[in-house]
């Protein structure tokens, strides 16, 4: 080995001079660069939204259109999170190499995704596979929730890739149950109150992102903990009125996490608009359910500009952050009244 690397040695200083090495380390440098820049720019690019029924069509058995209850929401969970593991340049949020770690909307994005998905996956665990709250919880939920549940910062023993991966395992055994006739143990209730249970998950997480959207520009808001109810009590003093301001550095990830957040959506609702299409036709909700779509529609549109602008509400700058929290506002108002619908006889 000695030898070998002395000949080497002996090569170089023959037939490459000082000056020669450093122009060919300084053109595998600039090559390695703009490898890394190209696959960054092919990264970046998020998915577009896939059809449900036809991706739960090629996961299931049987005819699209002779799926059993269920099998479209399931499909839908599935389609979203195999597209998060298999996208260009697969999972992102938890990179330590190049280029993967100087990304950040794609992470963003991912966790939007995710989040999504651990919500809708706890909702078929805890109430959706369910008849009523003393009776059993499917083995393959029981199984799959709390792997997609997994640390998403985790790159090796084990990867967080490898947790998903073996969720969507368990949600590929459920499916496959749940359209097999001879099998009554693998249910799914499409019942108006499972529905607003989920429904009331995706309220609490749609008000959330609009009020970090909004802070883009700063805001001094008044402190409603308690409004409502003059008995209320709370753990520590709060000030009367605070300032609510989202870091500059962070605006663009929440605007990508809130991009993330409707990209699954829009899935997990559509899903919901066949497998609940009964329980939406009785209470002639179904326009509703179609206008919240196409709210969490309007945010996939694309972004033209190289960067999330962050102008202030009435000045000369767009400001990306308050058009997402618009169009984000607009579908959570959407979704209360849904679930206030379905809650009537």
């Amino acid at each position: 080995m000695t030898g070998l690397k002395a000949r080497l040695v002996q090569w170089g200083d023959k037939y490459l001079p000082g000056q020669g090495k450093l122009k060919i380390l300084a053109a595998l440098l600039g090559v390695y660069l703009v490898v890394i820049l190209v696959l960054a720019f092919y990264w970046s690019r998020t998915p577009a939204v896939f059809d449900v029924t036809e991706r739960a069509s090629a996961y299931a058995t049987v005819d699209s259109d002779q799926l059993p209850v269920g099998v479209t929401t399931t499909g839908a969970l599935i389609g979203v999170v195999e597209t998060l593991l298999e996208k260009p340049g697969g999972f992102l949020y938890n990179d330590l190499l190049p280029p993967g770690v100087w990304l950040d909307n794609v992470p963003s994005w991912e966790y939007g995704v995710l989040i999504q998905s651990r919500d809708l996956a706890r909702g078929l665990r805890e109430v959706l596979s369910r008849s009523q709250s003393q009776s059993t919880e499917d083995p393959d939920l029981s199984m799959a929730e709390p792997r997609l549940n997994f640390d998403a910062d985790s790159w090796v023993l084990p990867a967080s890739e490898s947790q998903y991966r073996e969720a969507l395992d368990y949600l590929h055994s459920y499916l496959r149950r749940l359209e097999d006739t001879d099998d009554s143990d693998a249910q799914f209730y499409a019942r108006a109150d499972n529905l607003r249970y989920w429904l009331d998950t995706v309220d609490s997480r749609l008000g959330s992102l609009s009020q970090r959207l909004s802070a883009s520009v700063g805001q001094r808001r008044l402190n409603t903990d308690l409004a409502g109810d003059a008995s209320a009590r709370q753990s520590t003093i709060a000030p009367r009125e605070v300032e609510v301001r989202t870091p500059w550095t962070q605006i663009d990830n929440v605007f990508f996490e809130a991009r993330g957040t409707a990209w699954a959506l829009i899935h997990f609702l559509r899903a919901a608009e066949v497998d609940f299409a009964d329980v939406l036709e009785k209470k002639n909700a179904q326009v509703s359910l179609q206008q919240i779509i196409r709210e969490l529609e309007g945010t996939q549109q694309t972004i033209w500009s190289p960067m999330i602008l962050n102008g202030s509400g009435m000045g000369l700058l767009a400001n990306h952050s308050l058009v997402m929290a618009s169009y984000i506002s607009r579908a959570n108002a959407a979704i209360i009244d849904l679930r206030e619908l379905l809650s009537r006889g």
